[in-house]
């Protein structure tokens, strides 16, 4: 079963209250670490990832450990399974990359997911099994998950990217506005579907990620090398040649300065640019005058980027909900439109 992000953030927080466990199956760099992160933290508990495929048996099970009169042995837990058996607080216990660790240490988890105890040692009923791995066919160095180990699991689905999702994200995230537009206008481009055998990256939510972090401290010379390492040549080209298009548009201070006069551009990347653009630097100080514009793309027959734009502002900052400008627009065409969403 695929799910998109958000999808998989809710199925989260509806299972970990429960104490189901839940497997995420997926490409690597989609996210399926921090959606956990934030499900647990939506959820009001802790975290703790472990990272089977450095692990050994042993830490599944504990160490041996003779009794004194060496009639037998005990299992002493360590690490993280001591951590989690001497919790106190609700706890997330994520197996982050499953399907890499060897099929000894997924034996090795098979009494902690199902029994929720190693030998003498139980879980306290408060910690919540979620796990994630990368599929075969990613090239991530995947052989298998054990069937039995699986069927331990509550559910098994894979995330597949979204980009309404990421844009929302990048919107929170204070993202480079030229990003989320390229994006927007090249929604192909969010995931690679190549698999490389070499040492480079390809697209995916991760590495735009990267480039988000490397677009404001690469000078302009360094720029092309910078996002190739980070995305490939292909889509780094593309990107700078809609950074091109991006400079050549009217700036947010133009528009802000006379909303009612400043020009609209004519191709769709430039319109898909200056709307994100406007909804990144839309604030209560000037949303009126944001509107302003809006309202002009409206006239325009530019209806779908002007309620991207004030989606954009209002996904950044929810007070300007509450601004006069907001509240007249919502009786208008955008306000239809949003509402339609």
């Amino acid at each position: 079963m695929k799910v998109t992000p958000s999808q998989l953030s809710s199925l989260l927080q509806a299972c970990i209250p429960a104490r189901l466990p839940v497997l995420i199956t997926g490409a690597p760099g989609i996210g399926k670490s921090d959606i956990v992160a934030q499900a647990a933290k939506a959820a009001a508990h802790d975290l703790l990832i472990s990272h089977p495929v450095v692990e050994d048996p042993t830490d599944s099970k504990g160490l041996p450990f003779p009794a004194a009169d060496g009639s037998g042995a005990r299992f002493l837990p360590f690490g993280d399974l001591a951590q989690a058996i001497q919790s106190q607080r609700p706890l997330v216990w994520f197996i982050d990359d499953l399907g890499q660790a060897s099929p000894a240490v997924q034996a090795a988890k098979m009494q902690l997911l199902l029994a929720r105890r190693i030998g003498e040692h139980a879980l306290p009923d408060h910690v919540t099994f979620l796990a994630a791995t990368n599929r075969r066919v990613d090239n991530a160095g995947v052989s298998n998950v054990l069937d039995p180990l699986k069927s331990r699991f509550a559910t098994i689905v894979e995330l597949e990217p979204s980009l309404e999702d990421w844009t929302r994200w990048a919107v929170r995230n204070s993202v480079p506005p030229v990003l989320i537009a390229f994006l927007r206008f090249r929604p192909d481009l969010l995931v690679s579907q190549e698999r490389m055998r070499e040492i480079e990256n390809r697209e995916s939510p991760r590495t735009w990620g990267h480039v988000a972090r490397l677009l404001p401290v690469l000078p302009p010379e360094l720029q092309l090398a910078g996002i190739t390492g980070a995305v490939g040549a292909g889509a780094a080209g593309e990107l700078i040649g809609f950074m091109r298009v991006w400079r050549d548009m009217p700036s947010v201070a133009e528009i802000l300065a006379a909303p009612h006069s400043a020009r609209i551009p004519e191709t769709l990347a430039a319109q898909n640019a200056i709307a994100t653009a406007l909804g990144h630097a839309a604030n209560e100080n000037n949303f009126d005058r944001v509107m302003v514009y809006a309202d002009r793309l409206v006239d325009a027959g530019l209806n779908e980027f002007a309620v991207m734009l004030v989606s954009d502002a209002v996904r950044r900052d929810a007070s300007l909900a509450a601004t006069p400008a907001f509240v007249v627009a919502q009786s208008g065409p955008i306000g239809a439109a949003l509402l339609g969403q």
